[in-house]
């Protein structure tokens, strides 16, 4: 049994140091072992509550953020709920610009923080090339923010140092495969493939860029649900799914890792979960 964390004076001393399991169920015994680091245990649930706190006391420390000013970040639900948790217990007004888009929890979050919420529709429906411009250009009328693929390139960083022979891969949806085939297109996968190579993406701290369907990324999901007993989103689903094709390749003595980026709690509203059965007839 895990030691309980001792008494802490803030909430936010709770971000970090999740939980790292192996997927013992899903893994074939023929492949390399897989593990997943399950970020969803963060306060806000996702991975994405690492990055505001950093972020924040940066500026504050530099005297750039002060006392009754606002913060501003265009952003597709999880890191919008992160900042909220953050500005929230520091006293910040918050701006968010998101979209109707993304998770209706994600949304529900933010606003239960106390941020100021505005949406930008899509008008393809999801997420597209032209999503993330629109919203961009409500939030240059606010002071924008917004940066990508930072957990790739940290990551990346240290795993290359600390284990010369570390093989890190990309991952994107192929209905927007920007990194293996230079277009984009639309997606229902929160959090990456936002219609544009993110500015925080070295392709020096990458070997190699993959692109997997979104319907097996879903697929994904509701498996490690049943049979691993885990509860995450789109994302982990996509990464888990290329995580089992590389320890496929790699075989035994061999390990992968890959990231829960966040809990499945937060999808609970929409069909990520509701598998469709056949009805007689049909």
């Amino acid at each position: 049994m895990a030691k309980p964390m001792p008494p802490t004076g803030s909430v936010l001393d709770t971000i970090g140091n999740t939980p790292v399991v192996q997927l013992s169920h899903i893994t074939p015994p023929t492949s390399a072992k897989v593990y997943l680091k399950l970020e969803g245990y963060n306060p806000t649930g996702s991975y994405k509550d690492r990055m505001p706190r950093a972020m924040i006391e940066e500026v504050e420390q530099r005297g750039v953020l002060k006392p009754g000013m606002s913060v501003v970040e265009v952003t597709g639900g999880s890191t919008g709920s992160a900042l909220a948790f953050v500005c929230a217990i520091k006293g910040y007004n918050f701006e968010v610009i998101s979209s109707p888009i993304f998770a209706e929890e994600k949304l529900k979050t933010m606003r239960a923080f106390g941020a100021n919420l505005h949406l930008v529709e899509s008008a393809s429906g999801g997420h597209d090339a032209n999503l993330f411009p629109e919203m961009r250009k409500l939030a240059a009328k606010l002071n924008e923010r917004i940066g990508s693929a930072g957990m790739l390139k940290g990551v990346a960083r240290v795993l290359k140092h600390s284990f010369g022979n570390a093989r890190i891969v990309a991952l994107e949806p192929t209905y927007s495969p920007i990194l293996t085939k230079g277009y984009t297109g639309h997606h229902n996968i929160d959090g990456i493939g936002s219609g544009a190579i993110p500015p925080h993406l070295d392709p020096k701290m990458y070997d190699e860029a993959r692109a997997y369907d979104e319907k097996d990324a879903r697929e994904m999901c509701r498996r490690l649900a049943r049979e691993e007993g885990l509860l995450v989103g789109t994302s982990t689903g996509l990464n888990v799914l290329a995580a089992l094709k590389l320890a496929e390749e790699l075989g035994p003595g061999k390990v992968v890792v890959t990231v829960g980026c966040d809990t499945g709690l937060k999808y609970l509203s929409g069909d990520l979960f509701v598998e469709k059965t056949a009805v007689n007839g049909d």
